[in-house]
């Protein structure tokens, strides 16, 4: 694409070119490419695009982008003029989304993107299944990574940067992909890396703490999530909300302004849960759509999996299809990899690494356990360590037995992050080598007992002191649980 279409101006005509690549990262710079030379995203980071604008050049940069004051500051530290355009920009981050949009130009016609604390990797993937149940060609993306018939790929971050977005987006429309189900986090929501993406119907799950490293308090990270029904959705799209949530009056605002609609999931919303019964391993739903039940049985266990099958089906509902083949096809929905799965034997592996996910997946578990109910788990480093103590305390309270043990530590002292955990549960077993820690509760199982292994869930890898080592907690069960076998 020339320069002068892809920043609608270039201040010397003699100056258009054209531009190959857009990207933020100077080591993927190749000739043609426009760089983005963004500030830190973490508060306080040492970070700043500025300092690679020589490599950048080096490698060739066509054009760079960057916030007001980047001119001068090229001036000085590179002691010349740049040789090529500097584009300056109050929002740097925005403006890369909004040209990374233009530059790959296709997006799905129907994209829906789900934002809260917990649930969104099962919303957008049930959205997904409920698609393809109803013969549409549909995808998801987010934590799970892309995940569709045509097109699977793992993503380096639940929401990823714009660049990579815009590219994946244009893909999924090359193969004919014209559904798309999306995570929106708060880190991708608050960096603007959604900006630019045309959504249509969006979701909010729930709220509880998380994040607060990166967010600074409660209220930032609310409002970041706020961002995608007041800034990224489409005017008149279709907002889907908890039933009576706490944050109504927040939305209520923002609809009444942008001219959303809104539609309401749970007990007593436009898509009403209206009786829940435990079946072995699953639940049967009775759903209230427009004045008519639906009787569902879903092979997934708790109240918050009913939750996020009620949101999915909303947002299906939101992009226009039919209700009777909506709730016939979420009648299909099947497990998503690591959320609450069951390995064998009374282990599930769930992904609950937050206070509110860890609680409500010991709850959904706890009327399958005849015994005991038994929780595995440990705490991310270099991540919010306030919510260390209290899962700690969460797991003490709810469950009848805890085994302290290591997550992903990353640059932290992993004795450090357990002892953190303990002090919320001294009674736990400590076992800080992750594959004793499982193979030591697994043995310990008796008939009649649950055992959770919680904070991991689909993931392949354990970061300890900057390096990752092959781990899988189901994997690593399903080995335990056949040698006990044998």
């Amino acid at each position: 694409m020339r320069l002068i279409e892809l920043m609608d101006y270039v201040v010397n005509q003699s100056a258009d070119k054209d531009i190959v690549g857009l990207t933020a990262d100077s080591r993927l710079v190749q000739p043609g490419y426009l760089f983005a030379a963004l500030p830190s995203s973490m508060p306080g980071g040492s970070l700043n695009g500025a300092d690679f604008v020589s490599d950048a050049l080096y490698r060739g940069a066509a054009a760079i982008l960057g916030p007001p004051g980047l001119s001068d500051h090229l001036k000085t530290s590179l002691k010349t003029t740049s040789v090529v355009p500097v584009f300056e920009d109050e929002e740097p981050r925005r403006r890369l989304a909004l040209l990374a949009a233009r530059f790959f130009g296709q997006q799905p016609k129907t994209i829906i993107a789900v934002t809260g604390t917990s649930g969104k990797s099962s919303v957008v993937d049930f959205v997904r299944q409920i698609w393809f149940a109803l013969g549409c060609e549909g995808a998801s993306l987010g934590t799970l990574g892309v995940a569709s018939k045509l097109l699977r790929r793992r993503l380096a971050h639940t929401t990823p940067d714009p660049v990579v977005m815009h590219e994946i987006l244009a893909e999924l429309v090359d193969l004919g992909v014209d559904n798309l189900a999306l995570e929106a986090s708060s880190h991708g929501l608050q960096q603007r890396r959604l900006d630019g993406v045309k959504v249509g119907a969006a979701a909010f799950t729930n709220l509880s703490h998380d994040h607060l490293d990166y967010h600074t308090n409660a209220e930032s990270y609310f409002q970041a999530k706020l961002r995608l029904f007041d800034t990224i959705m489409t005017p008149g799209g279709t907002a889907v909300l908890p039933y009576k949530s706490p944050s109504m009056d927040h939305f209520n605002s923002i609809c009444e302004h942008r001219g959303h609609r809104i539609l309401t999931f749970g007990t007593g919303g436009d898509v009403n849960l209206r009786h829940r019964e435990h079946l072995p391993f699953g639940q049967r739903l009775v759903i209230s759509v427009e004045n008519r039940n639906y009787q569902i049985d879903v092979p997934l266990i708790g109240a918050f999996q009913a939750d996020n099958v009620l949101c999915a089906i909303a947002l299906v509902l939101a992009t226009g299809e039919p209700a009777d083949s909506v709730l016939t096809a979420a009648e299909k929905l099947t497990l998503v990899n690591g959320r609450l799965q069951a390995v064998g034997g009374g282990v599930f592996v769930d992904y609950a690494h937050k206070p509110d996910a860890l609680r409500a997946a010991i709850t959904a578990l706890r009327p399958y356990a005849k015994r005991q109910l038994i929780v595995l788990f440990g705490c991310g480093g270099d991540r919010d360590r306030g919510k260390r103590i209290q899962m700690g305390r969460i797991a003490d309270e709810l469950a009848d037995s805890v085994v302290v043990t290591d997550d992903n530590p990353r640059s932290e002292d992993p004795a450090k992050i357990r002892a953190e955990i303990l002090r919320g549960c001294r009674n736990a077993v400590e076992i800080g080598d992750r594959r004793k820690a499982i193979t030591t509760a697994i043995g310990r199982l008796q008939p009649g007992d649950v055992l959770l292994i919680a904070g991991k869930g689909h993931e392949t890898g354990q970061e300890i002191a900057g390096e990752i080592h092959k781990f899988d907690d189901v994997a690593v069960a399903h080995a335990v649980l056949r040698q006990g076998v044998s």
